[in-house]
């Protein structure tokens, strides 16, 4: 796996929990610029599914196992999209910590394929 692209993806997931923990600390739910977040957020996980297909289609073997490894890189492209269709079903503070809550679990599935892939 590329280190730089976990560490930004990351960093942006922290960064969107954060943006989206003070909205709902404002008692503010999730509005259009915190989607625009969310699509960055994944539009990084689309990268790194990307990346981690192809490492695995030339060969190349994460350290605790293929299995493991594709479910959390899943997992993670998946956290932010399911928790932001959360958040447009709850459209009140709620939307905004589901959506902080997605984003410290992307960080930590990060800091886990890290692991995975031998890091």
């Amino acid at each position: 796996m590329l280190d730089a692209l976990t560490v930004a993806t990351a960093v942006a997931a922290l960064a969107l929990a954060a943006w989206c923990g003070w909205a709902a600390y404002r008692d503010q739910p999730t509005k259009d610029w915190h989607f625009i977040g969310m699509a960055v957020v994944s539009l990084l996980a689309v990268v790194q599914l990307v990346i981690g297909i192809v490492q695995l289609a030339r060969g190349e073997k994460p350290e605790q196992g293929t299995t493991i490894f594709v479910a959390y890189l899943l997992g993670a492209f998946a956290c932010i999209p399911a928790a932001g269709f959360m958040s447009l079903a709850e459209r009140t503070r709620w939307g905004s910590v589901t959506v902080a809550a997605g984003g410290i679990v992307l960080a930590v599935l990060e800091v886990r394929l890290y692991d995975i892939w031998g890091g």
